[in-house]
């Protein structure tokens, strides 16, 4: 077993590692253990009921945070002629052609978010072998594949995530930042919770979402209940109280 740091064997007593947390609660203790020195990421991770082996079961696609991430995230946009000058006038970071696929190629990969016009797929395909294992190839399932680049630069400058399970079927998505009201946080949390379950492949069957933790960069996991991630109407407004009263302690 890794040695762990003081730290995180502080946040360790602060509850208990093999119980299940109400979000409410898993926000603030995820958040009383991020002590590192910068301002950790807030990451939910998913274990799903599913078989990623077989193609109509990959779970995958893209989700706006109602709260941001937090981050600034970094654009490439592969394009030419009017729709490069559009992207520059968007906004995005680093903007090419043919050349940009040379840059890549060669490893550069000072993105975040890769986004191509369709007439580019052919010469980003070249890139594959680099773009793919950094979850960063252009692909139509999530958007990144488009004629309208201003506004899909726009969205994930301005909180849009993408999620892919991974070869055992787990999704692991940023939330936010530590530094979040419980609020901001909670509210990411749904918004992911809602997407992939609406993302369910008609061919799963049994439990779809094993199980829930939601962890910060350099904290431990905090294991979610998840018989309270579908809430009724009256939960949630019960959860919505219980979020004011989280803000106002913390």
């Amino acid at each position: 077993m890794p040695q762990r740091g003081k730290k995180y064997e502080d946040a360790l007593k602060n509850f208990d590692r093999d119980e299940v947390y109400p979000p409410v609660e898993a926000v603030k203790h995820v958040k009383a253990g991020a002590k590192a020195k910068f301002d950790e990421t807030v990451e939910l991770s998913l274990r799903l009921g599913v078989d990623p082996r077989k193609a109509d079961q990959i779970v995958r696609g893209t989700v706006t945070l109602p709260g941001g991430t937090g981050k600034d995230v970094r654009v490439a946009v592969f394009a030419a002629g009017a729709a490069a000058e559009e992207a520059r006038q968007a906004g995005a970071d680093i903007v090419g052609a043919e050349d940009l696929v040379e840059r890549v190629v060669g490893g550069f990969v000072d993105f975040d978010v890769a986004i191509a016009t369709p007439e580019m797929m052919g010469q980003v395909g070249k890139a594959a072998r680099v773009l793919g294992p950094r979850k960063l190839m252009p692909n139509p399932k999530t958007g990144t594949v488009t004629t309208d680049v201003a506004k899909t630069i726009g969205e994930f400058k301005g909180g849009k995530v993408e999620y892919r399970t991974d070869k055992v079927g787990n999704i692991h998505v940023p939330i936010g930042k530590a530094s979040f009201e419980p609020r901001a946080l909670l509210s990411n949390f749904r918004a992911v919770l809602d997407e992939v379950q609406r993302a369910k492949p008609a061919s799963a069957k049994g439990k779809y979402i094993k199980s829930v933790t939601l962890s910060s960069t350099m904290g431990p996991g905090v294991r979610i209940d998840t018989t309270r991630i579908r809430a009724t109407e009256e939960e949630a407004t019960a959860e919505a109280a219980e979020n004011a009263a989280a803000d106002a302690a913390l």
